[in-house]
């Protein structure tokens, strides 16, 4: 499913149009963005939780060459779905 369909469904749900949804969808993902940039876990009850997480710089291997490389250190996104997703997905 992508945004659009996503609009759509929610558009279908409810009574809002499709101008609304979309509105409301894009400040629910600006407001997800917003918190986890400051370093704030963001949890949906019934869906998951959202976190980032820390990753420290280390050395690899380029597989094409086999010579060592530097991985800077960086942070990427988690998450950890919630009981009730874990089982609507079994």
């Amino acid at each position: 499913m992508n945004k659009s369909e996503l609009i759509d469904a929610v558009a279908s749900r409810t009574e809002l149009s499709k101008a609304e949804c979309t509105r409301v969808l894009d400040a629910v993902i600006e407001s997800l963005t917003h918190a986890l940039c400051q370093g704030d876990a963001v949890t949906l009850v019934g869906f998951g939780s959202f976190h980032v997480k820390n990753r420290k710089a280390r050395t690899g291997r380029n597989p094409k060459t086999g010579a060592m490389i530097s991985i800077p250190a960086s942070r990427s996104l988690g998450f950890k779905p919630s009981k009730p997703m874990k089982d609507a997905l079994n």
